[in-house]
């Protein structure tokens, strides 16, 4: 008898809410903070950046969210999302544990990023926007946006961190194709681009200017808003549905996991899988072990500082309280450009507070590595975002093998690599270096944080 593979749901199972972890929270989240006044900011702080819609949603403590028919009417281009049990890899890796990885490159742009690309266009769409600005890394982000705009007909711009600009033009491609414009950041287009450039004409970029860049931009005029791919509470909730989903399948292959493993950078695709999980088990269901896994040259959750700080490089953001490495860190220039980033999502920065999680980090070579051992058992091609996820869980399933347990892991495999294919090359030539990050340079951007007084 032939093992199963694949497990599909039908359209019609879609969920139809999103899940808001903050109604399960043992612990309220931290408030977020104007710059200025260090007081708790209100919705219309936050109106030249947002739509209303996604404010309210932002600042929720209700368990569901309704997805509204018009975004479940796009996310039907690709979901429900497929769950796969890599069979291949458990017997290529001799464990007992049985493995499981809920897939979102099938989506168009190729990851887990329309899921709140498509809201995201739908409300501001709404709300009579015109414009989006936004930043990017690797490009997933930047992609996903340009093809939610596409449908909504919305113009959209994106900042693209100059390291990944140039070590991905294809990706470049893509957004174009969706009829976005892309730009590297830092950029001439803007007045803190500019100031960036004046001290260091070479700049490799980061996600932090690159944010500041967008904010800048939207700010300016009322037909334009900005758009923000991970670290938000609305966009972690949006990603939600891909935890939600695999649930239902789980359900289907009577099993569930032991262990939940995600890659972090902003904290979206990890919260996506592991917040429906959490959520359970807070409500009194069986718990999982939640491990977020970070690269080694950026890693905000094992060598970051709680504390307040600005989600940008420029200071142009409300202050949250995340795991940070001070948003002035510029990481280096290594292939997860959707991890380069300096902060946590304050919702994963909370739970790890709390013990709900825990983080460890690996090398740019060690993930590549596991990506390998993956693409050649399961013949999926992972992004190099998603390499790190798929290190954790053969790490688990080693561990599994050495104490001759037969768990189950969960693991998202958040996008596909075809676009960064140019990194593979350089790891089987030998070239894919381990980045270092500078502690000097931490240092002192940890030094640079804002003065915040703790709370009475």
């Amino acid at each position: 008898m032939s093992l199963q593979t694949k497990y599909l749901l039908d359209e019609n199972q879609m969920p139809k809410f999103w899940y808001n972890i903050q109604a399960d929270l043992p612990k309220a989240l931290p408030a977020v903070l104007h710059p200025g006044t260090l007081q708790p900011i209100g919705p219309d702080d936050l109106a030249p950046l947002f739509p209303m819609e996604l404010i309210m949603q932002e600042v929720s403590t209700e368990r569901e969210i309704e997805i509204p028919e018009p975004v479940r009417d796009i996310y039907r281009l690709w979901r429900p999302a497929p769950l796969y049990r890599a069979h291949r890899l458990e017997k290529a890796l001799g464990t007992p544990a049985k493995i499981f990885y809920k897939y979102e490159g099938v989506s168009p742009a190729g990851s887990h990023k329309p899921n709140t690309a498509i809201p995201q266009a739908f409300y501001n769409k709404q709300a009579g926007v015109k414009r989006l600005t936004t930043e990017t890394g690797a490009g997933q982000w930047g992609t996903s946006l340009s093809f939610a705009g596409s449908l909504f007909d919305l113009e959209v711009l994106v900042f693209q961190v100059r390291v990944s600009y140039d070590q991905k033009p294809y990706r470049r491609a893509v957004m174009e194709t969706y009829g976005a414009r892309c730009l590297p950041s830092p950029s001439n287009q803007t007045e803190y681009g500019r100031s960036v450039l004046a001290q260091r004409p070479d700049h490799p970029g980061s996600l932090g200017i690159a944010i500041s860049e967008a904010v800048e931009l939207a700010v300016q005029r009322e037909d334009t808003k900005y758009a923000l791919g991970s670290v938000l509470n609305h966009v972690l909730m949006h990603q939600t549905i891909i935890g939600l989903e695999a649930m239902e399948q789980l359900q289907m292959a009577d099993a569930w996991p032991d262990v939940v493993v995600g890659c972090t950078g902003g904290g979206s695709n990890f919260a996506g899988i592991a917040f429906p999980f959490i959520g359970h088990a807070l409500r009194g269901g069986k718990k999982s072990r939640i491990v977020a896994v970070e690269p080694a040259a950026c890693p905000s959750l094992t060598r970051g500082k709680y504390a307040y700080d600005f989600g940008d490089t420029g200071h142009m953001t409300p202050l949250t309280k995340m795991h940070t490495l001070g948003s002035t860190f510029t990481p280096p220039g290594f292939h997860a450009g959707g991890l380069r980033y300096h902060g946590m999502a304050p919702l994963v920065s909370h739970c790890k507070e709390l013990g709900l999680l825990e983080a460890t980090a690996y090398t740019q070579g060690q993930c590549f590595e596991a990506g390998v051992t993956f693409a050649r058992a399961e013949g999926i091609v992972p992004a190099p975002e998603a390499n790190h996820a798929v290190k954790g869980a053969i790490e688990e399933a080693l561990r599994c093998k050495r104490e001759g347990k037969s768990e189950t892991i969960l693991f998202n495999l958040c996008g596909h690599g075809h676009f960064d294919m140019a990194a593979y090359q350089k790891y089987f030539a030998g070239e894919l270096k381990d980045e270092q990050y500078d502690e000097k340079e931490l240092a002192m951007a940890l030094s640079g944080l804002p003065s915040v007084p703790e709370p009475a």
